[in-house]
């Protein structure tokens, strides 16, 4: 394994344990809470059983807090972690692209470099791209927020 290998190895397992974001209460995750400019998403890897519940909240034009319940492998859970620290304080737009990017990155079947400047520690699942049964493990949270990030922006 290359040292880069074992560094993104190293990240994926520190936001998996870390879970930024993952404070959403289980009691929250039953339905979208109808605020303004708010929106949620539920999302299931029926493949491997991962699961998440992802909330998006916009605010002043802005994401104020991205917050997510869910189980789940190590990559699934990473992945929603890493997002929620990329969302907040980006414009809807900005946060759209991001998704876009690392959707792309995702496709590329590991041919693809990812954007350490864009996509920040999201860059340590690049590996994942060359699995395709994992890359829908890495993209669930990414899924999730694009959904609730549309209803956000549509009631807010």
């Amino acid at each position: 394994m290359s040292d880069l290998d074992a560094l993104y190895q190293q990240t994926i397992l520190d936001h998996a344990r870390a879970r930024s974001g993952g404070d959403l209460p289980e009691s929250q995750t039953a339905a979208a809470p109808g605020l303004p400019g708010t929106g949620q998403s539920h999302q299931l890897n029926p493949v491997c059983g991962d699961e998440i519940t992802l909330r998006v909240e916009v605010d002043g034009g802005k994401v104020t807090a991205v917050r997510w319940n869910g189980a789940g492998c190590a990559i699934s859970m990473a992945s929603a972690s890493v997002l929620s620290e990329l969302a907040e304080g980006l414009v809807p737009k900005e946060l759209q692209g991001l998704i876009e990017n690392f959707r792309e990155l995702m496709r590329s079947r590991g041919r693809m470099e990812a954007d350490e400047e864009v996509l920040g520690d999201a860059a340590a699942l690049s590996g994942v791209s060359k699995y395709p049964a994992r890359v829908k493990c890495a993209m669930l949270s990414w899924v999730a927020a694009e959904d609730a990030l549309q209803q956000a922006v549509t009631t807010s």
